[in-house]
């Protein structure tokens, strides 16, 4: 069983549990290292990459949680990616400890037309840089677009703002837009555009095998919900 930041938090949100939480799919058993069933599971397939990059996750609610969340898949290729909790009132010393390292560069992965006018935007690394700090909300669209709003503490540093044209392949939730992508496929993105391109390929290969896996693992016939554990705050 594999072991990073995000399945850490996961357990986390688990510990706290103190009310019911309506998921699909808990009557499967499953690993609890890659959350795939245990037949689809692919633990053992996952390499491990080196990176200049580094990733830092604000992960909003129950994200943790979901078998279908990839920015657990970031995790599994680069060890050294942090993830934390939002909250809009409490914000873990550690979070910005960490979005404040004074090796790194931090940049907020969000579309240049959500930034202010006065804040600056990259879509390209400035040669001769200090080493980039992506920092990703991962949640629902509109979920990440809160956390956009709502966190002062990221108003400092600034956007990068990423051009994906090709759609995307995650197929695991419904988008609300088209041109959407899910955490993981940004992420190897920013790597490949970062010069990391062992990261990149790896990242990629790793996103389209547990979408694979994923997908097959789902039931044919449509489950209802049934009751886990909602944390106490989301």
């Amino acid at each position: 069983m594999t072991d990073n930041a995000v399945l850490r938090l996961r357990q986390f949100r688990l510990d706290r549990a103190t009310r019911p939480f309506l998921a699909r799919g808990c009557r499967v058993a499953r690993c609890q290292g890659c959350l795939l069933p245990h037949k689809n599971c692919l633990c053992d397939t996952i390499r491990p990459q080196q990176a200049g990059s580094r990733f830092c996750l604000i992960m909003f609610g129950a994200e943790p949680l979901k078998p279908s969340n990839t920015g657990r898949l970031i995790a599994d290729i680069l060890p050294d990616t942090q993830a934390f909790l939002w909250s809009r009132t409490e914000v873990d010393p550690a979070l910005l400890a960490a979005i404040n390292d004074p090796t790194r560069q931090p940049y907020v992965v969000f579309p240049a037309s959500y930034a202010d006018a006065e804040r600056p935007v990259f879509s390209a690394l400035p040669v001769g840089g200090k080493p980039p700090l992506f920092i990703m909300l991962d949640g629902t669209w509109a979920e990440a677009r809160k956390m956009f709003r709502k966190s002062p503490y990221l108003n400092q540093f600034p956007v990068f703002s990423l051009n994906v044209d090709a759609a995307s392949d995650y197929q695991l939730r419904e988008a609300s837009r088209a041109e959407q992508h899910c955490t993981a496929e940004v992420a190897a993105a920013l790597l490949q555009q970062a010069g990391d391109l062992p990261a990149a390929e790896g990242l990629n290969q790793h996103f389209r095998y547990f979408r694979q896996q994923y997908l097959a693992g789902k039931p044919t016939r449509p489950e209802a919900p049934v009751t886990a554990m909602q944390p106490e705050s989301a």
